[in-house]
């Protein structure tokens, strides 16, 4: 375990709002000043693929990055950003039994989009 690699796991750790990369790399570069953005995007895909982070794409245009890797869900706030984990049961969601027929699912990912109390508030 590098230096590199345990300051940005415990920048992670330390919050659990789904940054995305250079999100890590500003907290992580306040300690390490010297460390690159490619090491922080090259030590999240390591996490990644040893199965310590699950990397998601909401469609916001950077991938973000989550300590919690059983299965759950999202919620998105659409002005502010803001991701928080939903855990619950929707079993009920199936495919269509015109795609069921071709197509065998392994994994369900449900993204609740919104604006959270904060934003709605502003808006309003």
């Amino acid at each position: 375990m590098t230096p590199q690699r345990l300051a940005v796991f415990e920048a992670l750790r330390a919050d659990a709002d789904h940054p995305t990369a250079e999100a890590v790399y500003e907290r992580v570069s306040n300690d390490l000043p010297t460390i690159s953005l490619r090491t922080v995007y090259q030590t999240l895909n390591d996490l990644v693929s040893m199965g310590e982070l699950q990397q998601l794409d909401l469609g916001t245009g950077s991938s973000r990055f989550d300590t919690t890797t059983g299965a759950h869900h999202h919620v998105l706030c659409e002005s502010c950003g803001e991701v928080r984990d939903v855990h619950g049961d929707f079993a009920g969601i199936e495919l269509p039994s015109a795609l069921a027929d071709d197509f065998s699912v392994t994994a369900t990912e449900v993204v609740f989009r919104g604006q959270c109390s904060r934003c709605a508030t502003k808006a309003a």
